[in-house]
């Protein structure tokens, strides 16, 4: 597909509450409605039997099955200007139960620019307490797994072959880059 000039007006097809569709020219793409974007948590959890990463599978309506994800959540829904820590800490609780005495900020990033703007900031999060079941609020219906970090491969590939998707975000862990 052609580059449009910079200059070409942007249309917008739909809005919704969160999603815009949008055109520039022959381009095609989705972004979030009033500037929310996402966090994005990768939660460590470390005790004496080692290192665990937290990970939530919930039903998603677009591919009509359970994903299995990082925890996340967007940032700024509820209340404009609120910064992706605190909506990060938020999510983490309301998901999986836990609260993390660390975070480190890694960066922006985007999953799918082709065809869609949204981003994400994701961040590091430590030092995890558990103080509750987690499973999300509203009915979002989520499972919080606790899987050791040398057994993720073999976790993400016996979710798969259940049928279960897995979100991109979860190659990383198969990587390895973050957790050094």
């Amino acid at each position: 597909m052609t580059r449009p000039a910079p200059d070409t007006p942007i249309e917008t097809r739909w809005e919704g509450r969160f999603v815009t569709v949008k055109q520039q020219g022959n381009w095609e793409y989705v972004s979030r409605s009033r500037g929310i974007h996402a966090a994005v948590i990768l939660a460590i959890d470390e005790d004496a039997g080692g290192r665990h990463v937290i990970l939530v599978e919930q039903y998603r309506v677009p591919l009509k099955r359970n994903c299995l994800e990082l925890p996340a959540g967007l940032v700024g829904d509820d209340s404009a200007g609120e910064a992706a820590d605190v909506a990060a800490a938020r999510e983490l609780e309301e998901e999986t139960g836990y609260r993390a005495a660390t975070w480190r900020t890694v960066g922006e990033f985007y999953s799918s620019p082709g065809m869609v703007s949204e981003s994400f900031t994701l961040l590091v999060a430590t030092g995890l307490t558990k103080v509750g079941d987690g499973g999300g609020v509203g009915g979002e219906d989520i499972t919080v797994h606790r899987v050791p970090l040398d057994e993720i491969a073999d976790f993400v590939a016996a979710k798969r072959a259940e049928g279960c998707g897995i979100d991109v975000r979860v190659a990383m862990l198969l990587a390895g880059g973050l957790l050094a």
